[in-house]
């Protein structure tokens, strides 16, 4: 059997394919159990376009040996000539689950990929390929051919130039000059496959020293023997059996360490995984579902050392950049679980240079999170914040309004639930005219003390500079409500006055036209005087002044009445 197949492998090395079945076959009659026989014939079967006889070998070839890629490789083809392309598709998928790296798996599967789009364009990429022939001459054929090392002597043809603008001048003229390899060679160049086709041109070239010269009448040189599509193999060595056996033993103890993982039978799970690992050391896989399971039973340590080891693995045998971040981000959130979170964030972030994974990054902006609020919990110190507070206050008193503001600011990273580091601060951001960050420290100091009047009043000053008299005048009422021991009573009075004379000058300088056109632009005024329940209210102090002072009761009403005001309504 070893001396035909020999015999066989020489015939198709020498493009004799059918003498090279024939001997395949010779071979395959005295030993039926070797696959690399069936692989064989099924090759040769195949550069004869025998692709239904080459089908049926390949499938014999996986049936024997099926952890053998190849043997996918071959049925793909055969698929692939009977343009079946999806079933193509799949089995080059099965067989690169068995060699994750073949180059011919690899390029098989793009190759159907391409033919089953392109059959669902309904084969634009082949019927349309005298369309594409025609467009190659189109543009400035002559500059691209002269760039081109394989076809710019052709220009020095006058006979050549010739022909090459009548095609552009009419592309159905160029069935006439398809006997000019040189056309040949010039259309397929234009056409981006010059690679494809340069060998036969310089074949061609190289049978006569003159092209032109060739009489139309005077037969064409033989052509070069068809290289061959595929080659064949030789008898798999017993090193090879006993690795592809090894590899199908521990793909079964993967499934069994699967099933037991499922049925939360860690203990048997492990035994299998380690089998696997042991029958096949090349699999990151393993190793990654080991260290699963030493994560289930909370042995953090063991699963961190195992992930490390699948990523050594991993970087050695090129595995998928999807495997080895998968054992980046275990090693994360092992980490993770002993509080480690420093570790547990490096992981998490080189998981994702190696494959961005949206629950890798979930995890990691959650670790982020929480590792800055403990860095903010450990900063606390109520002692300190004091003393910062202490010291912006003096810079204040110094008008140093700048030194003030980092100081308090320090005050409040210390202790971030004192409302008097924020009514500080926001008295210093007023001075330094940062208002609207003004009115943010106010409001986050009442929602820590609503009866913080210092904060009301000094909201109500930063909206005055802003000109926003009637929220200002809000404030102000807060601060009444809130004041009572009426220590700030002079304070908000005179703020209070500050605002109505704002709006009686404000008034004065606009016509009540003005003032409703203007009112009527803010989004705010147009809602108040939109409100149904205002526009009864306003009717009603209209024709009875008196009603104003029952309104003005309920703060909500008096707030609107505010606003109308200060819009000059």
């Amino acid at each position: 059997a070893n001396e035909l197949k020999a015999k066989g492998n020489e015939a198709f090395a020498a493009g004799n394919h059918t003498a090279a079945i024939d001997f395949f076959s010779q071979a395959i009659e005295l030993d039926p159990t070797n696959h690399v026989l069936y692989s064989n014939r099924s090759a040769s079967q195949s550069s004869l376009k025998k692709y239904t006889e080459a089908l049926a070998d390949a499938e014999k070839t996986v049936e024997l040996m099926p952890a053998w890629a190849k043997g996918y490789s071959r049925k793909g083809a055969a698929l692939f000539g009977l343009q079946e392309y999806a079933m193509a598709v799949t089995t080059y998928q099965e067989g690169l689950k068995h060699d994750p790296e073949s180059a011919l798996l690899k390029k098989g599967l793009s190759d159907a990929e391409a033919a089953l789009e392109q059959e669902k364009d309904g084969g634009a990429g082949y019927g349309d390929i005298a369309n594409q022939m025609a467009n190659a001459f189109k543009g400035d054929v002559l500059a691209k051919i002269a760039a081109n090392p394989k076809t710019a002597s052709y220009l020095a043809d006058p006979e050549f130039v010739k022909k090459v603008r009548d095609i552009q001048a009419n592309p159905e003229n160029m069935s006439k000059y398809m006997s000019d390899q040189r056309i040949t060679m010039a259309m397929f160049t234009l056409m981006g496959m010059g690679d494809v086709f340069a060998k036969g041109a310089d074949d061609f070239m190289n049978e006569a020293d003159e092209p032109k010269a060739r009489s139309p009448t005077q037969p064409k040189p033989a052509p070069k023997a068809e290289p061959k599509a595929m080659e064949v193999e030789e008898d798999a060595s017993e090193e090879d059996k006993e690795t592809a056996a090894k590899k199908a033993q521990a793909s079964g103890a993967k499934d069994k360490g699967n099933a037991a993982y499922k049925a939360r039978n860690f203990d048997e799970a492990l035994v299998q995984y380690s089998n696997a690992i042991e029958l096949d050391p090349t699999d990151i896989t393993f190793l990654n579902n080991k260290a699963a399971v030493y994560f289930e039973m909370g042995k953090y340590d063991e699963c961190i050392e195992t992930a490390e080891q699948a990523i050594e693995v991993g970087r050695e045998y090129r595995a998928d950049y999807k495997h080895i971040a998968k054992a980046m981000g275990r090693i994360g959130t092992a980490y993770s679980k002993k509080d480690n979170l420093d570790k547990a964030i490096e992981f998490y972030n080189r998981s994702l240079t190696e494959h961005r994974a949206a629950d890798v990054l979930t995890k990691l902006r959650a670790l982020e999170k929480l590792r800055k609020q403990r860095e903010e919990d450990a900063y606390l110190d109520d002692a300190k914040s004091n003393e910062a507070r202490e010291r912006g206050n003096e810079f204040f008193k110094a008008a140093k309004y700048a030194e003030a503001q980092a100081e308090y600011s320090e005050a409040i990273k210390r202790n971030p639930s004192d409302p008097r580091n924020y009514a500080n601060r926001a008295a210093c951001l007023t001075k330094l005219i940062a208002l609207p960050d003004a009115i943010k420290d106010c409001d986050k100091c009442v929602s820590l003390d609503p009866t913080y009047v210092k904060a009301y009043t000094r909201k109500a000053n930063a909206l005055f500079l802003m000109r926003e008299y009637a929220e200002a005048l809000d404030a102000l009422e807060e601060a009444k409500t809130h004041d009572k021991e009426k220590k700030n009573t002079v304070e908000i009075n005179q703020t209070e006055a500050k605002c109505y004379s704002a709006i009686s000058e404000q008034n004065s300088r606009q016509t009540p036209e003005e003032a409703i056109a203007r009112a009527q632009a803010n989004p705010k005024i147009a809602a108040v005087l939109a409100n149904p329940v205002m526009q009864n209210i306003l009717q009603q102090m209209q024709s009875d002044p008196r009603a104003a002072r029952e309104h003005l009761k309920n703060p909500a009403i008096a707030s609107n009445l505010r606003k109308l005001i200060a819009a000059g309504i």
